[in-house]
């Protein structure tokens, strides 16, 4: 599959073939929400360091999910805008249970 794409729909098909383990996903979707609730706190309560911390748990567990359970290297390294939108994507689809494996 090439990895240059034209479009968000073009991408989202490999998007999930870089997340196929369910382990690979729940750690993507724990630490989205994760990075999120601490970067909103961040915000919120005028805490500076709530936001680099949800970024790195955001991303450090995801990452960590490539290199040790799915074994690739992450597609925002290439595509970070794209996976930002695919990975709230992904991570709405597992929290609605809409998401087919």
């Amino acid at each position: 599959m090439s990895n240059e794409f034209r479009s968000f729909e073009e991408f989202w098909p490999y998007y999930l073939a870089q997340h196929q383990r369910s382990a690979t996903r729940g750690l993507h979707a724990v630490g989205s929400v994760l990075g999120l609730v601490l970067a909103a706190w961040g915000v919120l309560s005028g805490t500076a360091w709530g936001i680099p911390v949800g970024l790195v748990i955001g991303y450090g567990l995801a990452w960590v999910s490539h290199f040790v359970v799915e074994r690739n290297r992450p597609a925002t390294f290439r595509h970070p805008w794209w996976s930002f939108l695919a990975d709230w994507r992904m991570v709405g689809l597992l929290l609605t249970r809409k998401l087919r494996t």
